[in-house]
């Protein structure tokens, strides 16, 4: 049996916990009574996998259908993977121990580009052709992908058979309902592929034929079989009424997030250029507090853990957040339980706000600025004011705090020398400020953190049209940053602009990478997030093996006319809209967030709704 193979090796491996399953709360059904079983596969460790709050809710969605099975799977490790290769141990979903090829659907939330190769890895590791024109026209093994990174998800495209757009909790049931059917009548592959590429929200890449230009950029998208022209992404409506499950799977091994999560809102307000999040989750919805402070008791008293985190792109942009955290902080101070507020903004952070949170963590606070002058943070329509950045750390020093972490970006368009200056003139100016309050903490000095990452344009955002400034442009701002520093008050961190460099290829590349993406991967690429496993050279190597001019994608300046990879898939924001801000933003002018004025984005329009503003 596959089960005593996999626990003959257990020990031989870090965290063996990670490989067995059987942990509280997971789902254990009949196969005989099972119509659909769904493999939601994580392509990383399951450390962080398990942390993914979008495989908590479908898991449990799914599992509520007494005919259908949703199970999980992670990447294993380098030290396992090594014993199933040398031992034919295939890869497997953690609650039946079955070999991943023997389910209908094999799933794949794609949540950052560089976990791409680990796609092609965890199906070889199945036994699963990695091209989808290479597997069985029987209707199995139906590929899937979605999560952030499927709005651009052409550098997949030869492996998938499906993407699915937006949010899945309809949408998935919807597949597996119209796979059960077809199942029934004894259908091929491709007639399911066909009725569902009609289900809004549904993308066959297959049905889709990319006609190119002599100068390499795209000419036009060619939809056959009856697919539609544009697919529209899938939205849910009212989050008050959207399941939500009232337990998670809890791990037997500390993971990444070992807490509870309860979504507040999604969406964002803001607005800000540079975030494809922002810009691909809106509209914006929120939960009604009741809603949230019931989801957060429920899970707290179902799985044992003793810290809330709020999850969402701005918390503290949530209408009610005052009265929210008041009835939360009235049932977890009583019980014991710590409640985390991650994504608090600058320009709405209070008081009132900081001794909530006093009651329950007292640890460093972190702030995202990006920009380092008012006339980038204009740019880049963060919004936000050196005023309003002094006054929330006076708040926060004032309140005990000796500590700032303040994330800021690099690379940004327009950017110059002075922005970058101005980056560690603003951290002296903090604090100068901190030395300048009398009733600061006393007997600590003060320590501000700057982490800098290397701006990535991505699909969707006002800067989709953005080049990213080359390795050598990135390298000498961070030396000029360093060198700018002249206070060990001051630490700070920035990223490889080799990944970021990969990011961006992958984040804005078309169907002509996927040849590279398999090349990467046999050249031994995986785990390209990880610094000890990332190599770049081997990348490198693929691209000019495959013929792909990296700065094509990465270095220049997409047209406003120009049709991009993903201008057949809507996100809902119009095309129109990102080019109009994308001027306003080399004018360093400000949009104002959506509850001052609405900005005629165009998601109102399509959704059917007023705008709330």
């Amino acid at each position: 049996m596959l089960k005593n193979l996999i626990e003959k090796h257990l020990l031989e491996v870090q965290k063996p916990s990670r490989y067995i399953g059987g942990e509280v709360g997971s789902v254990i059904k009949d196969k005989s009574k099972i119509d659909v079983r769904f493999a939601f596969c994580f392509p990383d460790t399951y450390d962080i996998g398990m942390s993914h709050l979008g495989m908590k809710i479908l898991y449990s969605l799914t599992n509520e259908r007494e005919n259908y099975w949703c199970e999980r799977c992670f990447a294993p490790g380098e030290d396992f993977e090594k014993i199933m290769r040398e031992n034919g141990i295939p890869l497997y979903a953690l609650e039946s121990l079955d070999p991943v090829s023997e389910f209908d659907f094999i799933g794949f939330t794609m949540q950052y580009e560089l976990s791409y190769t680990n796609v092609l890895n965890m199906l070889d590791l199945a036994g699963i052709p990695i091209l989808a024109k290479e597997r069985s026209q029987e209707l199995r093994q139906i590929v899937v992908a979605g999560g952030p990174c499927v709005c651009n998800p052409e550098p997949l495209a030869d492996f998938f058979d499906i993407f699915i757009l937006g949010e899945g909790e309809e949408v998935n049931l919807e597949l597996m309902d119209l796979y059960a059917e077809l199942k029934k009548s004894g259908a091929s592959k491709d007639d399911f592929l066909r009725k569902a590429a009609r289900i809004e929200g549904v993308y066959v890449p297959k049905f889709y034929n990319f006609v190119y230009k002599s100068d390499r950029t795209i000419d036009h998208v060619e939809a056959a079989e009856g697919a539609p022209d544009i697919i529209q992404k899938r939205i849910i409506r009212d989050l008050d009424k959207v399941y939500y499950p009232d337990n998670f799977v809890v791990p037997f091994t500390e993971i990444v997030q070992d807490r509870v999560s309860v979504e507040v809102l999604r969406g964002c307000i803001r607005g800000c250029r540079f975030c494809q999040a922002g810009f691909i989750y809106r509209p914006f919805r929120e939960k009604h507090t009741d809603t949230i402070c019931k989801e957060a008791k429920c899970l707290c008293e179902n799985t044992g853990y003793d810290e809330v985190s709020l999850a969402s792109l701005s918390t503290s942009d949530h209408s009610e957040i005052d009265p929210m955290l008041t009835k939360l902080l009235d049932y977890t101070v009583k019980e014991r339980i710590n409640l985390s507020l991650p994504s608090l903004r600058v320009d709405n952070f209070s008081e009132s706000l900081l001794e909530k949170i006093k009651k329950v963590r007292k640890s460093g606070l972190t702030f995202a600025a990006e920009g380092g002058t008012q006339r980038l943070r204009d740019v880049i329509n963060k919004n936000v004011s050196e005023e309003e950045i002094m006054n929330t750390c006076k708040i926060a020093f004032e309140g005990g705090y000796s500590s700032v972490k303040l994330y800021f970006m690099m690379g940004l368009p327009t950017e110059t020398d002075e922005d970058i200056v101005g980056i560690a003139e603003l951290a002296e100016r903090i604090i100068d400020l901190y030395y300048s309050i009398e009733n600061r903490p006393k007997g600590r000095g003060v320590q501000i953190s700057i982490s800098c990452a290397t701006f990535v344009p991505k699909p969707f955002t006002p800067f989709q049209f953005e080049p990213q400034d080359t390795r050598e442009m990135i390298e000498h701002k961070q030396k000029l940053l360093l060198d700018s520093v002249k206070t060990k008050k001051i630490k700070v961190s920035y990223h490889n602009p080799d990944v970021s460099l990969l990011e961006v290829i992958l984040a804005k590349g078309d169907r002509r990478l996927c040849k590279a993406v398999y090349t990467a991967w046999k050249k031994g690429c995986k785990f390209d997030s990880w610094e000890e496993h990332f190599h770049f050279d081997k990348w490198l190597e693929a691209f000019k093996e495959c013929g792909i001019d990296t700065s094509f994608y990465a270095n220049r300046r997409f047209d406003y006319d120009e049709v991009l990879p993903w201008d057949h898939l809507d996100y809902l924001v119009s095309k129109e809209f990102l080019i109009r801000e994308n001027k306003t933003a080399h004018q360093s002018k400000t949009t104002p967030n959506c509850r001052l004025r609405c900005s005629g984005c165009g998601v109102n329009k399509k959704v059917g709704r007023e705008c709330f503003c």
